[in-house]
């Protein structure tokens, strides 16, 4: 049995959707494996971004809306940890919260979520595409500019909804989100990173916890899996070079090749034009200096038309 000087079961803070519920469990689940007999409970925490669904979240203060009131309820000390997808994550920590662990990556790539084709090329000239992602949406309108996007918010349930309402012909979804909620029978395909780069950190749980907590730190150390921390690490390297925020098109992805990283990197306008992007390869050990290089090589070519 785990010996806790807790004086309460440990608090895992998360946000209340079925995808986000899904991740706590994860977390909570590795926590029992890794400490048999510790008592941890699950805080539901409603955030901004999942209130307000009926604009961009670029609108409503960006990434940070379903960070920030987790954070806060860490610092209060109404939450011990906080579960994160690690793309939700603003590229600067707030003072006081620490990443503390990340849980091993799922599958980085997009989904195409689409009744009638299987590959975004075959979509009809035209066809109306949901997505609330800026990434998405510039990749695509620069391979197709044809084809009309449409601002497409809420979590997996709503958007299916709006998709099987015909508010679009397709929508794109992470693969990671479905695999966890166990729907992904429902991708039409996924989209291979050479097709549509992933956004930085896609697949990735990241947990919180207020810094100096450090019986919180030493529960979560064997949660960490060292190859996701420094992935995603040197990732959100790559974005704190440009500046990465919702409004940015920004794709970015580290992958280990034995002891060599393989770092892509895209920045476009968001209707899809200006598409810049960057590989660098070198080893493991210097992923985060390649990363933040190749963010500096596209900086330096990016004007205020990338920027929203």
């Amino acid at each position: 049995m785990h010996s806790s000087s807790l004086s309460h079961p440990l608090r895992i803070g998360t946000r209340g959707s079925p995808l986000a519920l899904a991740q706590a469990y994860e977390a909570r689940d590795r926590l029992l494996e890794a400490h048999p007999g510790l008592s941890v409970e699950i805080v539901e925490i409603k955030t901004t971004g999942d209130k307000v669904q009926d604009r961009p979240l670029a609108e409503i203060g960006g990434k940070g809306l379903f960070s920030k009131e987790l954070d806060a309820a860490q610092l209060e000390n109404r939450v011990d940890i906080g579960v994160h997808s690690m793309k939700d994550l603003e590229t600067h920590m707030p003072d006081g919260i620490v990443l503390a662990a990340f849980l091993p990556r799922e599958d980085v790539r997009d989904a195409l979520i689409c009744p009638t084709v299987s590959r975004l090329a075959d979509l009809p000239e035209g066809a109306v595409v949901g997505t609330s992602s800026l990434r998405r949406q510039a990749q695509i309108l620069a391979m197709r500019p044809d084809l009309k996007v449409v601002p497409f918010r809420g979590n997996v349930q709503t958007r299916l909804r709006k998709l099987a309402a015909g508010e679009a012909d397709a929508t794109l979804l992470a693969m990671a989100g479905l695999n966890r909620l166990s729907m992904e029978d429902i991708a039409a395909t996924a989209l291979e990173p050479e097709e549509l780069l992933p956004a930085v950190a896609q697949g990735a749980i990241g947990i919180t916890t207020r810094a100096g907590a450090d019986e919180i730190l030493d529960l979560l150390a064997p949660l960490n899996d060292p190859e996701t921390a420094w992935r995603v690490t040197a990732e959100r390297a790559f974005l704190a070079e440009l500046d990465g925020s919702c409004r940015t098109p920004i794709g970015g992805l580290a992958e280990a090749k034995g002891d060599q990283v393989r770092f892509r990197g895209v920045v476009a306008r968001p209707d899809g034009s200006g598409m810049m992007a960057v590989e660098r390869n070198g080893p493991v050990a210097e992923a985060v200096a390649i990363a933040a290089e190749a963010g500096k090589f596209l900086a330096k070519d990016m004007d205020d038309s990338y920027r929203p």
